[in-house]
């Protein structure tokens, strides 16, 4: 019963936000999603077999089968099993299940975990299963909201949030149910047993996205390379690679 009602509150997540033409602010998030991709493409070798969770927008799932990915994504939200289907065929494998419940018969080379574990009810669990589902010598890469980001840090100093990690509006429509800071994520991964080799910080962001919404695409281009000079913890998104440890 729990997993049905996890799945329902999936699916009208994913028509409220995903499905829904009337979010002000989507080409700004999928502008940053596109501009990560580079970088995420470059730690994944062309062919491998990738894992992604969650489907979302579908951006990076399109970037990885043009990448010659094989491709198998899992989601829980029937609604967008179906829209990934019908986009991209048979390019890709589609399996409807929690994260927590997922089981599949192989293993693969990369696990990714994009904006995922500030949406799920057991990050840990998570992290564990994505252990067992990663072939020897694969790679986990995670990322996350930040909670050190410089828009976040001026709206606690002006008093429109109370603390760092307070969600607000944007996070309730999206499902967030946490953010992350550089020390608490890694210490997250570790706790699960992975081996860390690489965090990385996207898009310098001063403003809530409900402020930017008249920035020009090149003004958001422009602040995601000024953020390539910048310390990871100041930016809006936090990236990890990490790879299996000793544990068992």
């Amino acid at each position: 019963m729990k997993a049905q009602s996890r799945e329902a509150e999936l699916d009208a997540i994913a028509q409220r936000y995903h499905a829904s033409p009337e979010i002000p602010d989507k080409w700004l998030e999928n502008q940053l999603q596109v501009y990560e991709q580079a970088w995420l493409l470059d730690r994944i070798p062309r062919g491998s077999t990738v894992l992604e969770l969650g489907y979302g927008e579908g951006l990076v799932t399109g970037a990885l089968i043009d990448h010659g990915c094989r491709v198998t994504v899992v989601e829980g939200s029937a609604l967008l099993v179906e829209e990934a289907g019908r986009i991209h065929g048979d390019n890709i494998r589609c399996a409807h299940a929690l994260f927590e419940d997922y089981r599949p018969a192989e293993t693969f080379e990369i696990v990714l975990a994009s904006h995922v574990l500030e949406h799920v009810d057991e990050p840990r669990l998570v992290l564990d299963n994505a252990s067992r589902w990663l072939a020897p010598g694969g790679r986990l890469i995670v990322i996350v909201p930040n909670r050190d980001s410089i828009h976040r840090r001026l709206a606690v100093i002006m008093g429109l949030q109370d603390r760092l990690d307070t969600l607000g509006p944007r996070d309730m429509l999206v499902g967030h149910q946490r953010v992350y800071s550089i020390s608490t994520l890694e210490a997250e991964l570790m706790d699960a047993g992975y081996e860390l080799a690489e965090t990385k910080g996207f898009f310098l962001k001063t403003l809530p996205n409900s402020m930017m919404l008249d920035y020009s695409p090149e003004l958001i281009d422009a602040l995601n390379v000024v953020g390539e000079a910048l310390p990871a913890e100041m930016l809006a998104n936090l990236a990890v690679v990490a790879g299996r440890g000793s544990r068992p």
